[in-house]
């Protein structure tokens, strides 16, 4: 099975065709086609090309499949003996993306 490795959103993702990834959010409605050129690996059926640090001509495409946020994280800062205390929710947005091919 052919995979890659992709770089979005300051992260890198291992991905399949047929995966269905949450990323960071990419503009875009659902079922918009997404061409991301940022491979840095691409593996699988015994050929390998290894990206420096970029894959030449190598591209994944995909397909919008939801836009929501992620769960609710909490931050909280403290400070011992001074009675300082922060509390605060933040959710992410993020886009899913369903893989729909790997060309290299």
């Amino acid at each position: 099975m052919k995979y890659a490795v992709i770089r979005t959103g300051g992260k890198q993702y291992r991905v399949s065709e047929g995966d269905v990834v949450k990323i960071e959010k990419l503009a875009g409605e659902v079922g918009a086609k997404i061409t991301m050129d940022d491979v840095l690996f691409v593996g699988g059926e015994g050929d390998v090309k290894i990206g420096a640090p970029l894959v030449a001509n190598a591209k994944v495409t995909g397909e919008i499949v939801g836009q929501d946020r992620a769960k609710k994280i909490i931050v909280f800062k403290k400070k011992r003996r001074k009675g300082y205390m922060r509390r605060q929710g933040h959710r992410q947005y993020q886009t899913a993306l369903k893989i729909t091919a790997i060309d290299a």
